[in-house]
């Protein structure tokens, strides 16, 4: 039986990383992004579970009022207009030359992961609290909500390992530098959760906003706009789908709803979801950029 693509990935990038090629100043740049890139990765999911689990009312910010309301318009402005604008094709191209040398276009990716973790970080970490709030779970309630909130991030963390997680993570450009290869991208997902919905990834993420056990209006403002920026950007990334994997898109895309399960928004159908194995398999592997 052939191993799951998802785990075929991650395993050929680690075993390529247990043999790097010779070079040791590029082994050097490699495993120096690779642990940057982490940890930033990791301090912003913890980052954003904790502020969100107190309702954004505990933060580091202190911008005096009135001016706390523009700098977290800012704050939250600049996570989906700079996320989506270096997936553009002059996005990428900056993404590429960030890293001086010949190495940019391989780490891309922890390139595109740092960036999106350390604009997380300036969100989650530096939002000024407006000191209000609305209601507090208490008792049963609250212990109910802590798993529903926890449950989300599961499903979040699912949905990221069914699109390939070492892109999600960052891990592709520099394992595949620290090996000396080009990245070899995931194919387009149609696993897991993508059988059942297009989008898991911003279902997923717009339901850690909704399900918190303290609601405040500072957590209110960012689940409404970023709630619209999971079901606006998503279009952007199924148009780059299109252009790269053409009519096999198209029919995933027929067969598969947007972000409501079992439901197509098009027909308003019920739909049970796709068997990946009814999604022709590209005859060679075209490049995915991130999620």
């Amino acid at each position: 039986m052939p191993l799951d693509p998802r785990i075929a990935g991650v395993t050929r990038l680690i075993q390529g990383a247990m043999k790097p090629a010779p070079g040791t100043k590029r082994v050097l740049l490699a495993v120096l992004y690779g642990a940057i890139c982490h940890f930033v990765f990791a301090a912003a999911v913890l980052c954003m579970i904790t502020a969100m689990f107190f309702g954004m009312s505990k933060s580091l910010g202190a911008v005096p009022w009135p001016w706390a309301a523009a700098a977290n318009l800012l704050l939250l402005l600049q996570f989906p207009l700079i996320h989506s604008a270096l997936l553009t094709q002059r996005g990428r191209h900056l993404l590429r030359r960030l890293i001086p040398g010949s190495h940019g276009a391989t780490l891309s990716t922890t390139t595109y992961a740092t960036i999106a973790s350390l604009q997380l970080i300036a969100l989650f970490g530096f939002w000024t609290p407006s000191g209000i709030v609305w209601w507090q779970a208490e008792g049963s309630v609250f212990w109910l909500l802590c798993a529903v909130y926890a449950s989300t991030w599961i499903l979040l963390m699912k949905a990221s390992f069914d699109a390939g997680l070492e892109v999600q993570s960052g891990a592709l450009g520099w394992m595949s530098l620290l090996a000396g290869a080009k990245p070899v991208y995931p194919d387009m997902p149609v696993r897991g959760l993508f059988r059942v919905v297009r989008q898991p990834i911003y279902a997923a993420f717009a339901l850690t906003l909704w399900t918190v056990p303290v609601w405040t209006p500072d957590q209110l403002a960012l689940a409404l706009a970023l709630s619209g920026y999971c079901l606006a950007a998503p279009l952007l990334k199924e148009k780059r789908f299109h252009v790269a994997f053409g009519d096999r898109f198209q029919a995933y895309r027929a067969e598969v709803p947007y972000m409501i399960p079992g439901v197509s928004v098009k027909t308003g159908h019920k739909n049970a979801g796709m068997d990946p194995e009814a999604v022709p398999s590209a005859g060679s592997s075209k490049r995915r950029e991130n999620q």
